[in-house]
């Protein structure tokens, strides 16, 4: 049963998913004494004494009565007190952090689950079937509005974002692009892609939805149809640099009105299956290939792809701009979780005779976009091949054994990000977890500054192996109070980046830029070296994303029961502070297990004896 939340219900609202919708508080605008001063703590761990006492004064100019800080301060209060304004972060973050971000949305937008094998399904085309079975369950739910919320301390989170979840398209568009929803009940079919060719598939005939016998028949078809030659791979244009693709749309859609109608159906589908003729074997090579694949046999605009494997192998990448991770972790989970469990309905085993074959939907290309599609197959292998991506599978302990710990799960991992890093180049740097605000009104999330003084004392003393370890445990509880206390800040919208996101926002041209914004801490103190995130499910063998820096780390994790696991992306040769690091990520990836391994140690020393059973 749900929890019995505080939040009133509407009435009014259109389906029981939506029911808190309406009354969710607004996005708050922190004070500007508080943020102010949690700013100056974070990124005192960061600086030298002489940079701390630059950025302290900078401060006091921005808060100072009557100056430009307070004068902000107003204007976005203002703002979140606009009725015509739902959240005053949301325009200007899906803007600038997406939909005006112009690299490539694979790498450096897109974010990946990989699955575990089902043993019951080896055959792609039966595996691809069973998923699209499962998910249209759950988009039937989603768009019915009879979706559960999600609750977070017994309180609903925002359910808003599940409207982008399918029959959704990002377009391209300068000099920001666009996210463009479409009729789900107009528009039942789905996209399939094989050796780079796309096939319309709908999911309903003759007015009833096709059991998984009949989606596994279709499937099978496309997979026979598509044979053993490749075509032109259109599909790679969505992973070039987002003004180049505008143009070469735009273009794709002038040189014959048939790439209109084919662009129109892939752009209103319910989401695309890729069906890949690659069988990745081991886990570095499956999250890869989940992650990014050949970059051919893909829509990459799409926010919801399913990826099957000729080994029955599979997984999902999606585009971020409009849905935060959370969502789609909930769709996957559902998918995995329900087959695993024999939760789903297939329908019937009989096969309904005369359902249309899937229709290739063939694009007519000329010189020029050929050109251009072989210039994207370039530019994508390049950027693929400055990257690295590894997983540690960590399988010594997990959920379970932390909480023995008395420790946050969440807390403990980060610590041992921070000793890794530590371990690996000797300092702690700006780290950025994500912390989602979606008690709120359309809220995304918040970072959680990892990094404190209390985080850099203990991996040091971690280091020093002349101290005790109750010394060693006392700070270890210091940094995990510290880490626990901003992310329950974040999460209540009282963090420090959003809040002066948005006061930068609030300046008008010709006004000039604060100290606070020119400051060199400002930008160094938000570089994220390490990027970090956690979903977790016991289905998945991997999740993660690129790194946001090219000096830095992509650490998605996941903390099961029994294990923990760490995706880590990086650029080849990472190059950090003049210094090169061959391999970076697999040195990252040994001093990740280091980390664990050392904790573990350290607090099972005071585990009493019959907890250690």
């Amino acid at each position: 049963m749900p929890p019995t939340p505080k939040t009133p219900v509407d009435s009014t609202a259109a389906g029981p998913m939506l029911r808190y919708q309406k009354n969710l508080p607004k996005l708050p605008v922190p004070p500007l004494s508080d943020t102010l001063r949690k700013y100056l703590k974070s990124v005192h761990p960061l600086l030298t004494e002489e940079e701390y006492k630059r950025t302290e004064q900078a401060v006091k100019e921005f808060e100072a009565p009557g100056g430009l800080g307070q004068e902000l301060q107003k204007r976005l209060v203002a703002r979140a007190k606009d009725p015509s304004v739902v959240n005053w972060m949301e325009e200007w973050w899906n803007d600038q952090a997406y939909m005006g971000y112009r690299d490539p949305v694979v790498i450096y937008v897109s974010y990946f689950f990989a699955y575990k094998d089902d043993k019951f399904r080896k055959l792609p085309a039966q595996r691809a079937a069973a998923i699209t079975t499962a998910a249209l369950e759950f988009k039937k739910q989603v768009v019915d509005n009879t979706l559960e919320p999600e609750y977070a301390k017994g309180e609903p989170l925002c359910m808003d974002s599940y409207k982008y979840m399918f029959n959704n398209c990002r377009i391209a568009k300068k000099p920001s692009d666009e996210a463009a929803i479409f009729d789900p009940h107009q528009n039942t079919h789905i996209i399939a892609i094989r050796k780079n060719k796309f096939y319309f598939v709908d999911t309903v005939y003759n007015g009833k939805q096709l059991s998984t016998k009949e989606l596994e028949q279709q499937f099978q078809r496309v997979i026979d149809q598509a044979g053993g030659l490749k075509g032109i791979p259109v599909g790679v244009l969505t992973s070039e640099n987002r003004d180049v693709w505008t143009d070469v749309r735009q273009a794709l859609l002038k040189a014959n009105p048939r790439n209109k109608q084919v662009i129109d159906k892939i752009e209103t589908a319910s989401f695309v299956v890729c069906l890949d003729d690659s069988s990745p074997k081991y886990r570095d090579d499956l999250c890869r290939a989940c992650w990014h694949g050949d970059g051919r046999n893909r829509y990459f605009d799409k926010p919801v792809q399913f990826i099957v494997f000729d080994n029955g192998k599979a997984g999902f990448i999606g585009e971020h701009s409009c849905m935060d991770g959370t969502a789609t972790c909930r769709l996957n989970e559902y998918v995995c979780d329900g087959l695993n469990r024999n939760l789903i309905k297939h329908g019937s085993e009989q096969i309904r005779g005369n359902i249309p074959h899937p229709e290739e939907l063939s694009f007519v290309l000329n010189k020029d976009l050929e050109h251009a599609i072989q210039a994207a197959e370039t530019h994508f292998d390049d950027l693929i091949a400055r990257h690295e991506m590894t997983v540690l599978a960590y399988q010594s302990f997990g959920k379970n054994l932390i909480k023995k710990f008395r420790s946050s799960p969440d807390g403990f991992v980060q610590m041992a990000i921070q000793l890794a890093y530590y371990k690996c180049f000797g300092v702690s740097r700006p780290t950025y977890e994500s912390a989602q605000t979606r008690k709120f009104q359309r809220g995304r999330t918040e970072t959680a500054r990892t990094v404190t003084d209390e985080s850099v004392a203990f991996v040091k003393a971690m280091e020093d192996p002349t101290l005790p370890n109750e010394k060693k445990i006392a700070l270890l509880r210091a940094a995990l109070k510290a880490q626990g206390q901003y992310m329950a800040s974040a999460v209540n919208a009282h963090g420090v980046d959003r809040h002066l996101f948005g006061l930068k926002n609030c300046l008008k041209s010709g006004e000039p830029v604060p100290a606070i914004f020119r400051d060199p801490a400002y930008a160094y103190s938000s570089h994220w070296y390490l990027s970090t995130s956690q979903l977790t499910s016991e289905h998945f063998d991997g999740y993660g994303w690129g790194q946001v820096v090219n000096d830095g780390f992509g650490c998605a994790y996941m903390i099961k029961n029994n294990a923990l696991q760490f995706n880590i992306a990086s650029v080849k040769d990472l190059e950090v502070h003049g210094k090169k690091y061959v391999r970076g990520t697999y040195q990252f990836k040994q001093c990740l297990e280091e980390a664990c391994d050392d904790l573990r140690d350290l607090l099972m020393t005071e585990l009493p004896a019959q907890a250690k059973l």
